[in-house]
């Protein structure tokens, strides 16, 4: 490319880091704040750059998002940055050592929650979106920057809302702006979850007639879940995981005196091609028919399915991840393509035939936890990174 682009990265990164830091500002937990305050942050700045962008909106009229267009002017595929301005919470505020909103920087670290997922990753995508803009009518297709503030929540509304825009061109890929400097990630377990309502007569806990009552039918119920033979990993599909199954709550009773009569449990099942969403659902069943055949009880247990996710891994050569890791070469960074363990945006996209990656941005530390923080001297590489992937993905047509 004739341009310096990482040149212009180092130019650009003062701002960046700027408007990341009026978002870290903005507190924005996903089910405790209100997002208007951090997407008008960033739809003023787009519409002071005269970038394209409006609100997205689910179903029942709630902001999940803010979208960034850029049409091209010459015929070609769209292609969508990524990433989200909602956040984890907090925790506990007394165990941080500065404010979880500071949005300060203390020895090239940005300090806050959401400065590593991904408000440094929306400043720095806005930009991009920004840089192109001159040069739009050159340029195959177009560029869209999905903000979502409903990814945290596991809904994932800005990326549904998106899909489902009529307005908007479907992506050819999605590169989703999670951070880590060292990976690529290019594929991820699915996963396959539901609820389980195991029952039993009630009784007093001091009573001389024995009862067995809905946890203890629980208890063994998780047993046999543990107890579970799941395969390893599946040569023949090149997946390098295996699948996984995870009990992850349990609740019933109330007190001490009463044994309940009912008890819910989550199950986690995280899929692969050689272990799908039907296999996971078919290893509950069986080991839900094996519990109410040893402990019967007045009522069957009920499985209600909740969510379901395809595994996705894109294959070598396969864009957009191939120009990602191109980019990386050109300014001297060595990326490793991964599969991770975790689900992500990537997974809906892989159920909707869209190809996406993850996992790529700045070093960072305390995601999801105390001090979170990212680390800002790798991000002229970063933005040069991504620069160069859109590049020749709008230039290539």
């Amino acid at each position: 490319m004739s341009e310096n682009l990482q040149q212009a990265a180092q130019g650009r990164a003062a701002s960046v880091v700027e408007l990341a830091q009026e978002l870290v500002r903005r507190p924005s937990r996903a089910g405790i704040d209100d997002y208007g305050p951090v997407l008008g942050v960033l739809e003023d700045w787009l519409t002071a750059r005269c970038v394209p962008n409006r609100r997205l909106l689910d179903d029942a009229g709630h902001l999940v998002g803010l979208l960034a267009e850029i049409p091209g002017g010459r015929p070609g595929p769209w292609w969508s940055l990524d990433a989200c301005v909602d956040t984890a919470p907090y925790g506990d505020r007394s165990a941080w050592s500065f404010p979880p909103a500071s949005g300060d920087v203390v020895d090239d670290w940005l300090l806050g929650r959401g400065s590593a997922d991904s408000k440094l990753a929306a400043a720095m995508f806005c930009h991009i979106a920004a840089d192109l803009m001159p040069r739009a009518a050159d340029l195959h297709g177009g560029l869209a920057v999905l903000l979502d503030v409903d990814e945290h929540t596991g809904g994932f509304g800005g990326a549904r809302a998106y899909l489902a825009d009529e307005a908007a061109a479907r992506p050819a890929g999605v590169m989703i702006g999670y951070p880590g400097l060292d990976d690529l990630v290019i594929g991820g377990r699915g996963l396959w979850r539901a609820s389980i309502a195991l029952y039993a007569p009630s009784g007093h806990s001091g009573s001389s007639k024995t009862v067995v009552g809905a946890i203890s039918r629980a208890a063994h119920l998780v047993r046999l879940l543990d107890a579970a033979e799941l395969p390893g990993v599946d040569g023949a599909s090149a997946f390098p995981l295996p699948p996984k199954l995870s009990v992850t709550s349990l609740h019933g009773g109330q007190g001490f005196s009463v044994t309940p009569d009912r008890c819910d449990l989550n199950v986690d099942v995280r899929t692969t091609p050689g272990f799908d969403a039907h296999d996971a659902e078919n290893l509950i069943r069986k080991a839900v028919a094996e519990l109410d055949a040893e402990m019967p009880a007045p009522q069957p247990t009920e499985i209600s399915p909740v969510a379901s996710w395809p595994p996705f891994r894109l294959t070598d050569g396969e864009e957009p991840a191939a120009a990602l890791l191109g980019a990386a070469a050109e300014v001297g960074l060595t990326l490793r393509a991964k599969t991770a363990g975790p689900s992500n945006i990537g997974n809906l996209l892989a159920a909707e035939g869209i190809p996406a990656t993850a996992g790529f941005g700045v070093p960072y530390e305390g995601l999801h936890g105390t001090d979170e923080r990212a680390h800002l001297a790798e991000l002229p590489q970063v933005y040069a990174v991504y620069h160069r992937a859109v590049l020749s993905l709008l230039r290539a047509g």
